[in-house]
């Protein structure tokens, strides 16, 4: 019978030195998970990586954190590659990468669709390849989407549209990766109360997104808490392995699907 508790185990999160993926990996530390590696994108994310690394420290784990750009399928070769030579091969893998554009569809430039492309649609798949070839059996693999794939709303074509492959790739991945006891799925939060999501709103549209949720009115902000994220997550890549090729949006009841 396969383990799938957190005790023990090794884990690899993109994009994990702060916001959401910074909560899973301090969270998945505390709950047990032997060693952690984080992944960041820029200089300017090292201070928030190097917190998150001493955060998994103190939680008894091992920790490393490895700055790259994922855009290249190459880059990411190299991330499981130092992930696996630093602490052992991930039993767990997550990819909580992506950017937010928000612009009228006919505004959008060539370059700003390849840019949402490359970061959103692209680095997904060659994660999911890559967890592929490295995740040990009966591992657990968890790819962050968006909830705005359940709206029907305007100016998100190019940040909607280029996380909507992943969906597909997260199938996909289910199915070939299933015969080896691993599970993937796809999350989607809802606008999530972090530096992530401010830029890209005007006062207008935050103050919609305050209120579009059924629950809103019970959240402190109105916006989905990332510390009400982190729990799903930890089901999935624990006890909750029978989900898979799943896309689940946990939102408060901002969109359905």
């Amino acid at each position: 019978m396969a383990d799938h508790g957190i005790e023990g185990k090794t884990v690899l999160i993109a994009g994990g030195a702060k916001n959401l993926g910074g909560l899973i990996a301090r969270d998945l530390a505390v709950h047990g998970a032997k060693a952690v590696a984080i992944h960041y994108n820029s200089a300017a994310t090292q201070a928030a990586a190097e917190e998150t690394v001493a955060a998994i420290q103190d939680a008894g784990a091992k920790a490393a954190a490895f700055q790259a750009d994922l855009t290249s399928a190459g880059a990411m070769e190299k991330l499981f590659a130092d992930t696996a030579a630093a602490i052992g091969r991930p039993d767990i893998a997550i990819n909580t990468v992506g950017k937010v554009l928000k612009k009228p569809f006919v505004e959008i430039t060539e370059a700003e669709y390849d840019q949402m492309s490359a970061v959103n649609a692209k680095t997904a798949f060659f994660f999911l390849r890559e967890a592929g070839r490295h995740v040990n059996d009966n591992g657990k693999i968890v790819t962050l989407v968006t909830s705005l794939l359940g709206a029907f709303t305007p100016y998100y074509a190019a940040y909607a549209g280029t996380k909507a492959p992943v969906e597909h790739y997260t199938r996909a991945a289910a199915k070939e990766y299933g015969a080896r006891g691993i599970s993937v799925t796809a999350v989607g939060p809802g606008p999530m109360d972090t530096p992530f999501f401010y830029p890209a709103e005007g006062q207008d549209a935050v103050e919609y997104h305050r209120t579009a949720a059924a629950l809103s009115a019970f959240s402190k902000t109105g916006l989905t808490d990332i510390h009400d994220v982190v729990p799903f997550i930890r089901h999935l890549v624990s006890d909750g392995w029978w989900i898979t090729g799943q896309t689940i949006l946990i939102n408060g009841g901002y969109t359905t699907k």
